[in-house]
């Protein structure tokens, strides 16, 4: 008898597959050793830079201070000697033109005499844009015009009309001055100068360093364009002076300081003149006369030079610190009544 077929399940075994390890996951394992022992040792090596760095900051803190001071920053730069050099300097160019070295660097303006004659004056009379009346009155009265001008230089008296520049430079105002200056040739321009009001004690500084700067003369006088000059007593009063060197000569005053603002004659530093408010000795601001050595000061020394709210008051200041003899002459006070007076108030 046939059997009949039967179907037989194979067996199915469980078989283990190999383990293999591919090479670039052995690769990748060598290199994150290696890195992570590079960034170990770089970590290591600035922890120790770190503490190094610490150490030398430590010891340097406490042999210098945390802020340095200018002098210590100078020396540093090596410029404390350079700084003194400069200063040397500096005290022997003053103290050269002091002595008359000054004389080489002086310069004629507009005169007909020698560069190297010596003057006996120079004469600025101050004045203003809207003056070309008085001064033409002048020209016609005490002060010389044209070749009379011109004569009495040679006889070491230079006269000139002191005037600065407009605000508004080459204006109507100045070509007016330059004009009438064409026709006339008696100005002294002061081509630094703003001409205001305000800027009188200014002008009279500037007025000294150019007429220094341009003639070499025993005086130098500054006079306001107000008063009538008595020309040749004023050069008869010069020539007796003549070789007194430090001499400050004028109508000695002094007066109160005025406080209250708004008020004619303020002084804006009024605290500077003491709990009295009175103003030292000065020279009255009509006519004043420098010996030559004084205005020489003043030419060196006008950058350091305090001005105050009035030109005589500064100028005073100027000759109180000074070897400067202050002499007191009536006949420069304008508005007294001797008969024998150089000037008179117009």
């Amino acid at each position: 008898m046939e059997s009949l077929p039967t179907t037989v399940k194979p067996e199915r075994r469980a078989r283990s597959k190999p383990l293999y390890t591919s090479k670039p996951s052995i690769f990748m394992a060598f290199f994150s050793c290696l890195a992570w022992l590079y960034v170990a040792g770089r970590l290591w090596q600035d922890a120790e830079n770190r503490k190094l760095l610490a150490s030398l900051l430590q010891k340097n803190a406490s042999q210098r201070p945390l802020i340095l001071s200018v002098e210590d920053k100078l020396q540093v730069l090596g410029c404390k000697d350079l700084e003194r050099r400069i200063v040397e300097v500096e005290m022997d160019l003053t103290l050269a033109k002091s002595q008359g070295y000054l004389k080489n660097q002086l310069r004629q303006s507009g005169s007909s005499s020698e560069p190297s004659r010596k003057l006996l004056a120079v004469i600025g009379v101050h004045t203003g844009f809207g003056s070309r009346l008085r001064r033409n009155a002048f020209r016609g009265s005490w002060m010389p015009k044209g070749d009379a001008l011109k004569k009495l230089e040679e006889r070491g008296v230079v006269i000139r009309f002191v005037i600065g520049r407009s605000a508004n430079r080459g204006d109507t105002l100045d070509r007016n001055i330059d004009k009438e200056n064409h026709s006339t040739k008696d100005f002294l321009i002061l081509e630094g100068h703003e001409e205001a009001d305000d800027e009188l004690p200014k002008k009279a500084k500037f007025f000294f360093i150019t007429a220094v700067q341009n003639w070499d003369a025993e005086f130098y006088v500054k006079v306001d364009d107000n008063i009538d000059l008595d020309l040749e007593g004023l050069i008869e009063l010069l020539e007796h002076r003549r070789g007194q060197d430090g001499t400050y000569i004028g109508c000695m005053k002094s007066g109160d300081v005025i406080a209250e603002e708004g008020k004619d004659w303020y002084e804006p530093e009024w605290w500077k003149f003491g709990d009295k408010k009175s103003y030292f000795q000065h020279a009255s601001g009509s006519l004043i006369i420098l010996s030559k050595n004084l205005a020489q000061y003043i030419y060196i020394n006008s950058a350091s030079l305090k001005t105050y709210a009035h030109d005589d008051v500064s100028m005073g200041s100027w000759m109180i610190g000074l070897q400067a003899t202050h002499i007191d002459d009536n006949r420069l006070c304008c508005s007294s009544i001797r008969q024998d007076k150089v000037c008179s108030m117009v």
